[in-house]
């Protein structure tokens, strides 16, 4: 057969779903909600691959993993191989191939997506990963000698852990500092138990201390160990990945009420504090009845679902502009819909509204029309004299984004931060104004993906390598 036949061969194969639990079974529990491929799927999936000689798909990966040569891989069925090819590019696979927005990078590049489907990239990194944890030998990649060199990394999120791997296989001592009591950054305490199960995580951060990351939890650093004595305690470079953990609230009548959450705070009590396995943990957490959700990201999509599975009778969504400008994943808004979320688009809330008890039970919200672009590209929403309406709700999670946390960064003297309280970097190195000192991930963007933060990470990485190989 020519390699032309074998191309339409290929291209004739239908992209393979994903087999998901029942929308309304899995609105009331924390079980994950896709089920994973089988091997014989995997494989089928894989064949579909072109194997192109310039694959785009790469260049739309912020760590540049070898997408043909791992899908290769699994189509001939060399699963342990595919998932070391994996891990030479990417430290977190399992975690990447849940929640990474591939259809908007990978996927969007690969050349089937032209005409039809593109190769499901982000369904067979999971694959790779979890055929690891499940079938593999726990072999590990190979290790650099010792170099002598330290490094500390403040954070243990997305950003923290691709630094700390690049660093620790490149033969220097990582020890990766985290102020929680579980390792993890948003992947632990943001991104509920239905679409990252904590187990997979941990998991993922197994694999670092098993190369020999040192993790020390509960080290809050500018409180417990300020950075100027990390380096006294004999550590060479110190990267900061702590994320953008900071509230972000609309500031309108009645924010105060009892019952109105920021989402940070919500989805903490929810996951990393366990409140979704009650009565085995008796986190406080309000668990309303008419629950209301204020954005439309992936975190709001996150709130909303989890009120669901906690037990609300109805959830739903409010949102100043349509679903055209929805910034939430594809599949996130599809996963909500199909347990029921409700969604209010082109509305925005106007006043929170209190019983005698101080506790919310509705919010007034106008509707909105489109005017024109602003700063971000999307239009402009634009209030519609004349328009409100009330919405019952005992219980309102505001998900409208976070800022930067302010309790390391403006405490570290010469940090440079700019207006909005973010680190200052070099974008070509992650180099920070203070020196021997890197950052990367949300506390320099603002809230991002995870695979841009682990992109950031990278880049961080190879500069602080190039720092105690030749120095500043």
């Amino acid at each position: 057969m020519s390699e032309e036949d074998t191309t339409t061969k290929r291209e004739k194969i239908p992209r393979q779903p994903m087999p998901e639990q029942d929308a309304k079974t899995r609105a009331r529990n924390f079980e994950e909600v896709p089920l994973g491929y089988s091997r014989e799927t995997a494989m089928r999936e894989a064949e579909r691959c072109l194997q192109c000689k310039n694959p785009a798909c790469v260049g739309g990966c912020p760590v540049e993993v070898d997408i043909p040569g791992f899908i290769r891989l699994i189509k001939e069925g060399d699963f342990t191989q595919s998932i070391r090819n994996l891990w030479s590019r990417n430290s977190l696979p399992a975690v990447c191939g849940r929640v990474c927005p591939q259809e908007i990078q990978c996927e969007e590049r690969c050349i089937l997506a032209k005409k039809g489907d593109p190769v499901a990239i982000g369904n067979l990194e999971r694959f790779a990963a979890d055929y690891e944890r499940e079938h593999g030998t726990g072999a590990l990649p190979p290790i650099a000698e010792p170099t002598g060199k330290r490094v500390a990394i403040v954070g243990s999120g997305p950003a923290g852990l691709t630094v700390a791997s690049d660093l620790i296989q490149k033969g220097h001592e990582v020890t990766v500092f985290e102020a929680f009591h579980k390792p993890g950054g948003v992947l632990t305490y943001g991104i509920p138990e239905f679409r990252l199960p904590k187990a997979i995580v941990a998991q993922e951060v197994n694999f670092l201390e098993r190369l020999g990351v040192k993790l020390v939890c509960n080290q809050v650093v500018q409180r417990t160990v300020m950075i100027d004595e990390l380096f006294e305690e004999g550590y060479d470079g110190v990267f900061i990945g702590v994320g953008a953990g900071l509230p972000t609230f609309l500031g309108i009548p009645g924010e105060n009420l009892v019952g109105i959450y920021s989402a940070n705070e919500y989805l903490t009590r929810a996951n990393l504090m366990k409140a979704y396995r009650y009565p085995e943990y008796d986190t406080p957490i309000i668990r309303g009845r008419n629950v209301v959700t204020l954005g439309a990201g992936n975190v709001a999509m996150d709130s909303a679902r989890t009120a669901l599975r906690l037990g609300a009778e109805s959830s739903r969504i409010v949102y100043r502009r349509s679903r055209a400008e929805v910034p939430a994943r594809n599949e996130e808004v599809h996963h909500a819909e199909d347990e029921g979320v409700e969604f209010f688009f082109l509305a925005a809330p106007g006043r929170f509204i209190g019983d005698d008890k101080g506790r919310v039970v509705g919010m007034e919200c106008i509707r909105m029309s489109l005017g024109e672009p602003d700063a971000s590209g999307r239009c402009r929403p634009v209030p519609i004299e004349g328009s409100e309406f009330e919405l019952e709700c005992d219980l309102v999670i505001v998900a409208v984004g976070a800022g930067a946390n302010p309790l390391l960064t403006k405490s570290t003297p010469g940090l440079e931060l700019n207006k909005l309280g973010y680190v200052k970097v070099d974008e070509k190195t992650g180099k920070t104004t203070k020196k021997a000192v890197w950052a990367g991930g949300d506390i320099v963007t603002g809230s991002a993906t995870v695979i841009l933060a682990m992109g950031a990470g990278r880049v961080a990485a190879n500069s602080i390598h190039d720092y105690l190989t030749w120095g500043w």
